[in-house]
């Protein structure tokens, strides 16, 4: 298929197909705990679940990522959608646990390929456009997670097994249009940059200047945010007796700032400071909305902190993928962004394994206390990083 003339029609499609593709897989988490309890899964198997789909996401996401730069991002894109679409397929119709967990695991599999749709990002973006690209994608997810969840929601008054059945059903029709419509990014000339030895090419990526401590940033984040994300339902039922659908409005609230940040501050922002000042700029106001969690005793309090943390998650995550981007050479786009899910794979195990702990042991604030003081840690970092790039330019 011929490539799309213009950088417009590439976006859009890759919007398009991540925004349906995220639209399936929040269908299906909030059902998860529920629909395993009836095989008899008690919390720590529920745990587990997620676990293996995140482990799956360690480990394939690099995987995806460098053979896109081998072959090419269509077909890793198209192929994950078709995967996708089957894994859910066999969660509606699993009648065990162990059934389940095969589903889960093959949809870890099949989802490592985000990655390769920022690749595309990437490939058709300036430097100078590039963090509103990773925003359009950004956008994307946040729109996938607010109407998932009331979607999976609606359509389980006809069994836990419908909504999977559905999310099989969109990806179906995204793994179709994307088939037709989506156009291969990748240069022939790029590709040649990556025939070299999965090995020997991350060991290049990581020689570059900064990019190191860029991924190391990016796993320090996500392990504190998602430290956050998985105690705060039962932070919210401590200190508010909120019910499961309170808090799916919250975690809706949240999605719409994101997209909202995403999709229309992040591109004007970055114009005017550039990413090297927006990452440590955003880290510190996540760590500010952290912070801000434990103190509140109303429900706008708490509305105001999960405003300001997702306005500082909204701004940092595109910036922070445009400068690794940015420190990464064109063959290697997709090696390295891969590289970067799979961290942060990984620190969605360590974060919220941290945080459950801290929350049982210390008290149900402590998440959040020490989660402000791991963002303030990547943001000490972030302002290295800054002045070592000044440095290195003067």
């Amino acid at each position: 298929m011929a490539p799309a003339q213009s950088t417009r029609s590439p976006l859009v499609i890759v919007f398009v197909t991540v925004f349906i593709d995220l639209l399936g897989f929040g269908i299906i988490i909030p059902l998860l705990p529920f629909y395993a309890e009836t095989f008899g899964a008690h919390a720590f198997t529920v745990a587990m679940l997620s676990t293996s789909f995140s482990l799956m996401q360690f480990i394939f996401a690099p995987i995806w990522g460098r053979l896109s730069d081998r072959i090419g991002r269509r077909p890793i894109i198209v192929f994950g959608l078709l995967g996708s679409c089957l894994s859910y397929l066999a969660f509606g119709l699993a009648t065990s646990l162990t059934a389940l967990f095969a589903a889960r695991i093959f949809a870890g599999i099949a989802g490592a390929n985000i990655p390769t749709a920022q690749a595309v990002v990437a490939d058709i973006t300036t430097p100078e456009n590039r963090a509103k690209g990773m925003g359009m994608i950004g956008a994307a997810f946040g729109m996938g997670f607010i109407f998932g969840p009331a979607i999976g929601g609606f359509l389980s008054r006809y069994g836990y097994a419908t909504p999977a059945f559905f999310a099989s059903a969109l990806s179906l029709a995204n793994f179709t249009a994307a088939w037709f419509l989506l156009p291969e990014t990748l240069k022939p000339e790029h590709r040649a940059i990556a025939r070299v030895g999965r090995i020997d090419a991350l060991r290049a990526a990581l020689a570059r200047p900064h990019l190191p401590l860029l991924l190391l940033i990016g796993f320090l984040v996500v392990a504190a945010f998602s430290g956050f994300e998985n105690t705060f339902a039962l932070f919210a039922e401590r200190q508010y007796g909120f019910h499961a659908s309170t808090i799916g409005y919250i975690f809706a609230f949240v999605g719409v700032v994101l997209v909202i940040v995403q999709g229309f501050l992040v591109g004007k922002t970055v114009k005017k400071l550039g990413e090297h000042h927006i990452v440590p700029i955003s880290l510190a106001i996540v760590a500010i909305g952290l912070l801000m969690i434990p103190g509140t005793h109303s429900i706008p309090a708490l509305l105001a902190a999960n405003a300001v943390l997702a306005i500082g998650m909204g701004f940092n995550n595109p910036s922070l993928l445009a400068l690794i981007s940015r420190y990464t050479s064109a063959g290697d786009q997709g090696g390295v962004l891969g590289l970067t899910q799979s961290l942060n794979s990984l620190a969605r195990i360590v974060g919220p394994m941290w945080a459950g702990f801290a929350f049982d042991h210390i008290g149900i604030g402590a998440p959040y206390v020490s989660s402000a003081a791991v963002m303030g840690i990547a943001c000490a970092l972030a302002v290295t990083a800054l002045w070592r790039s000044r440095t290195d330019a003067a």
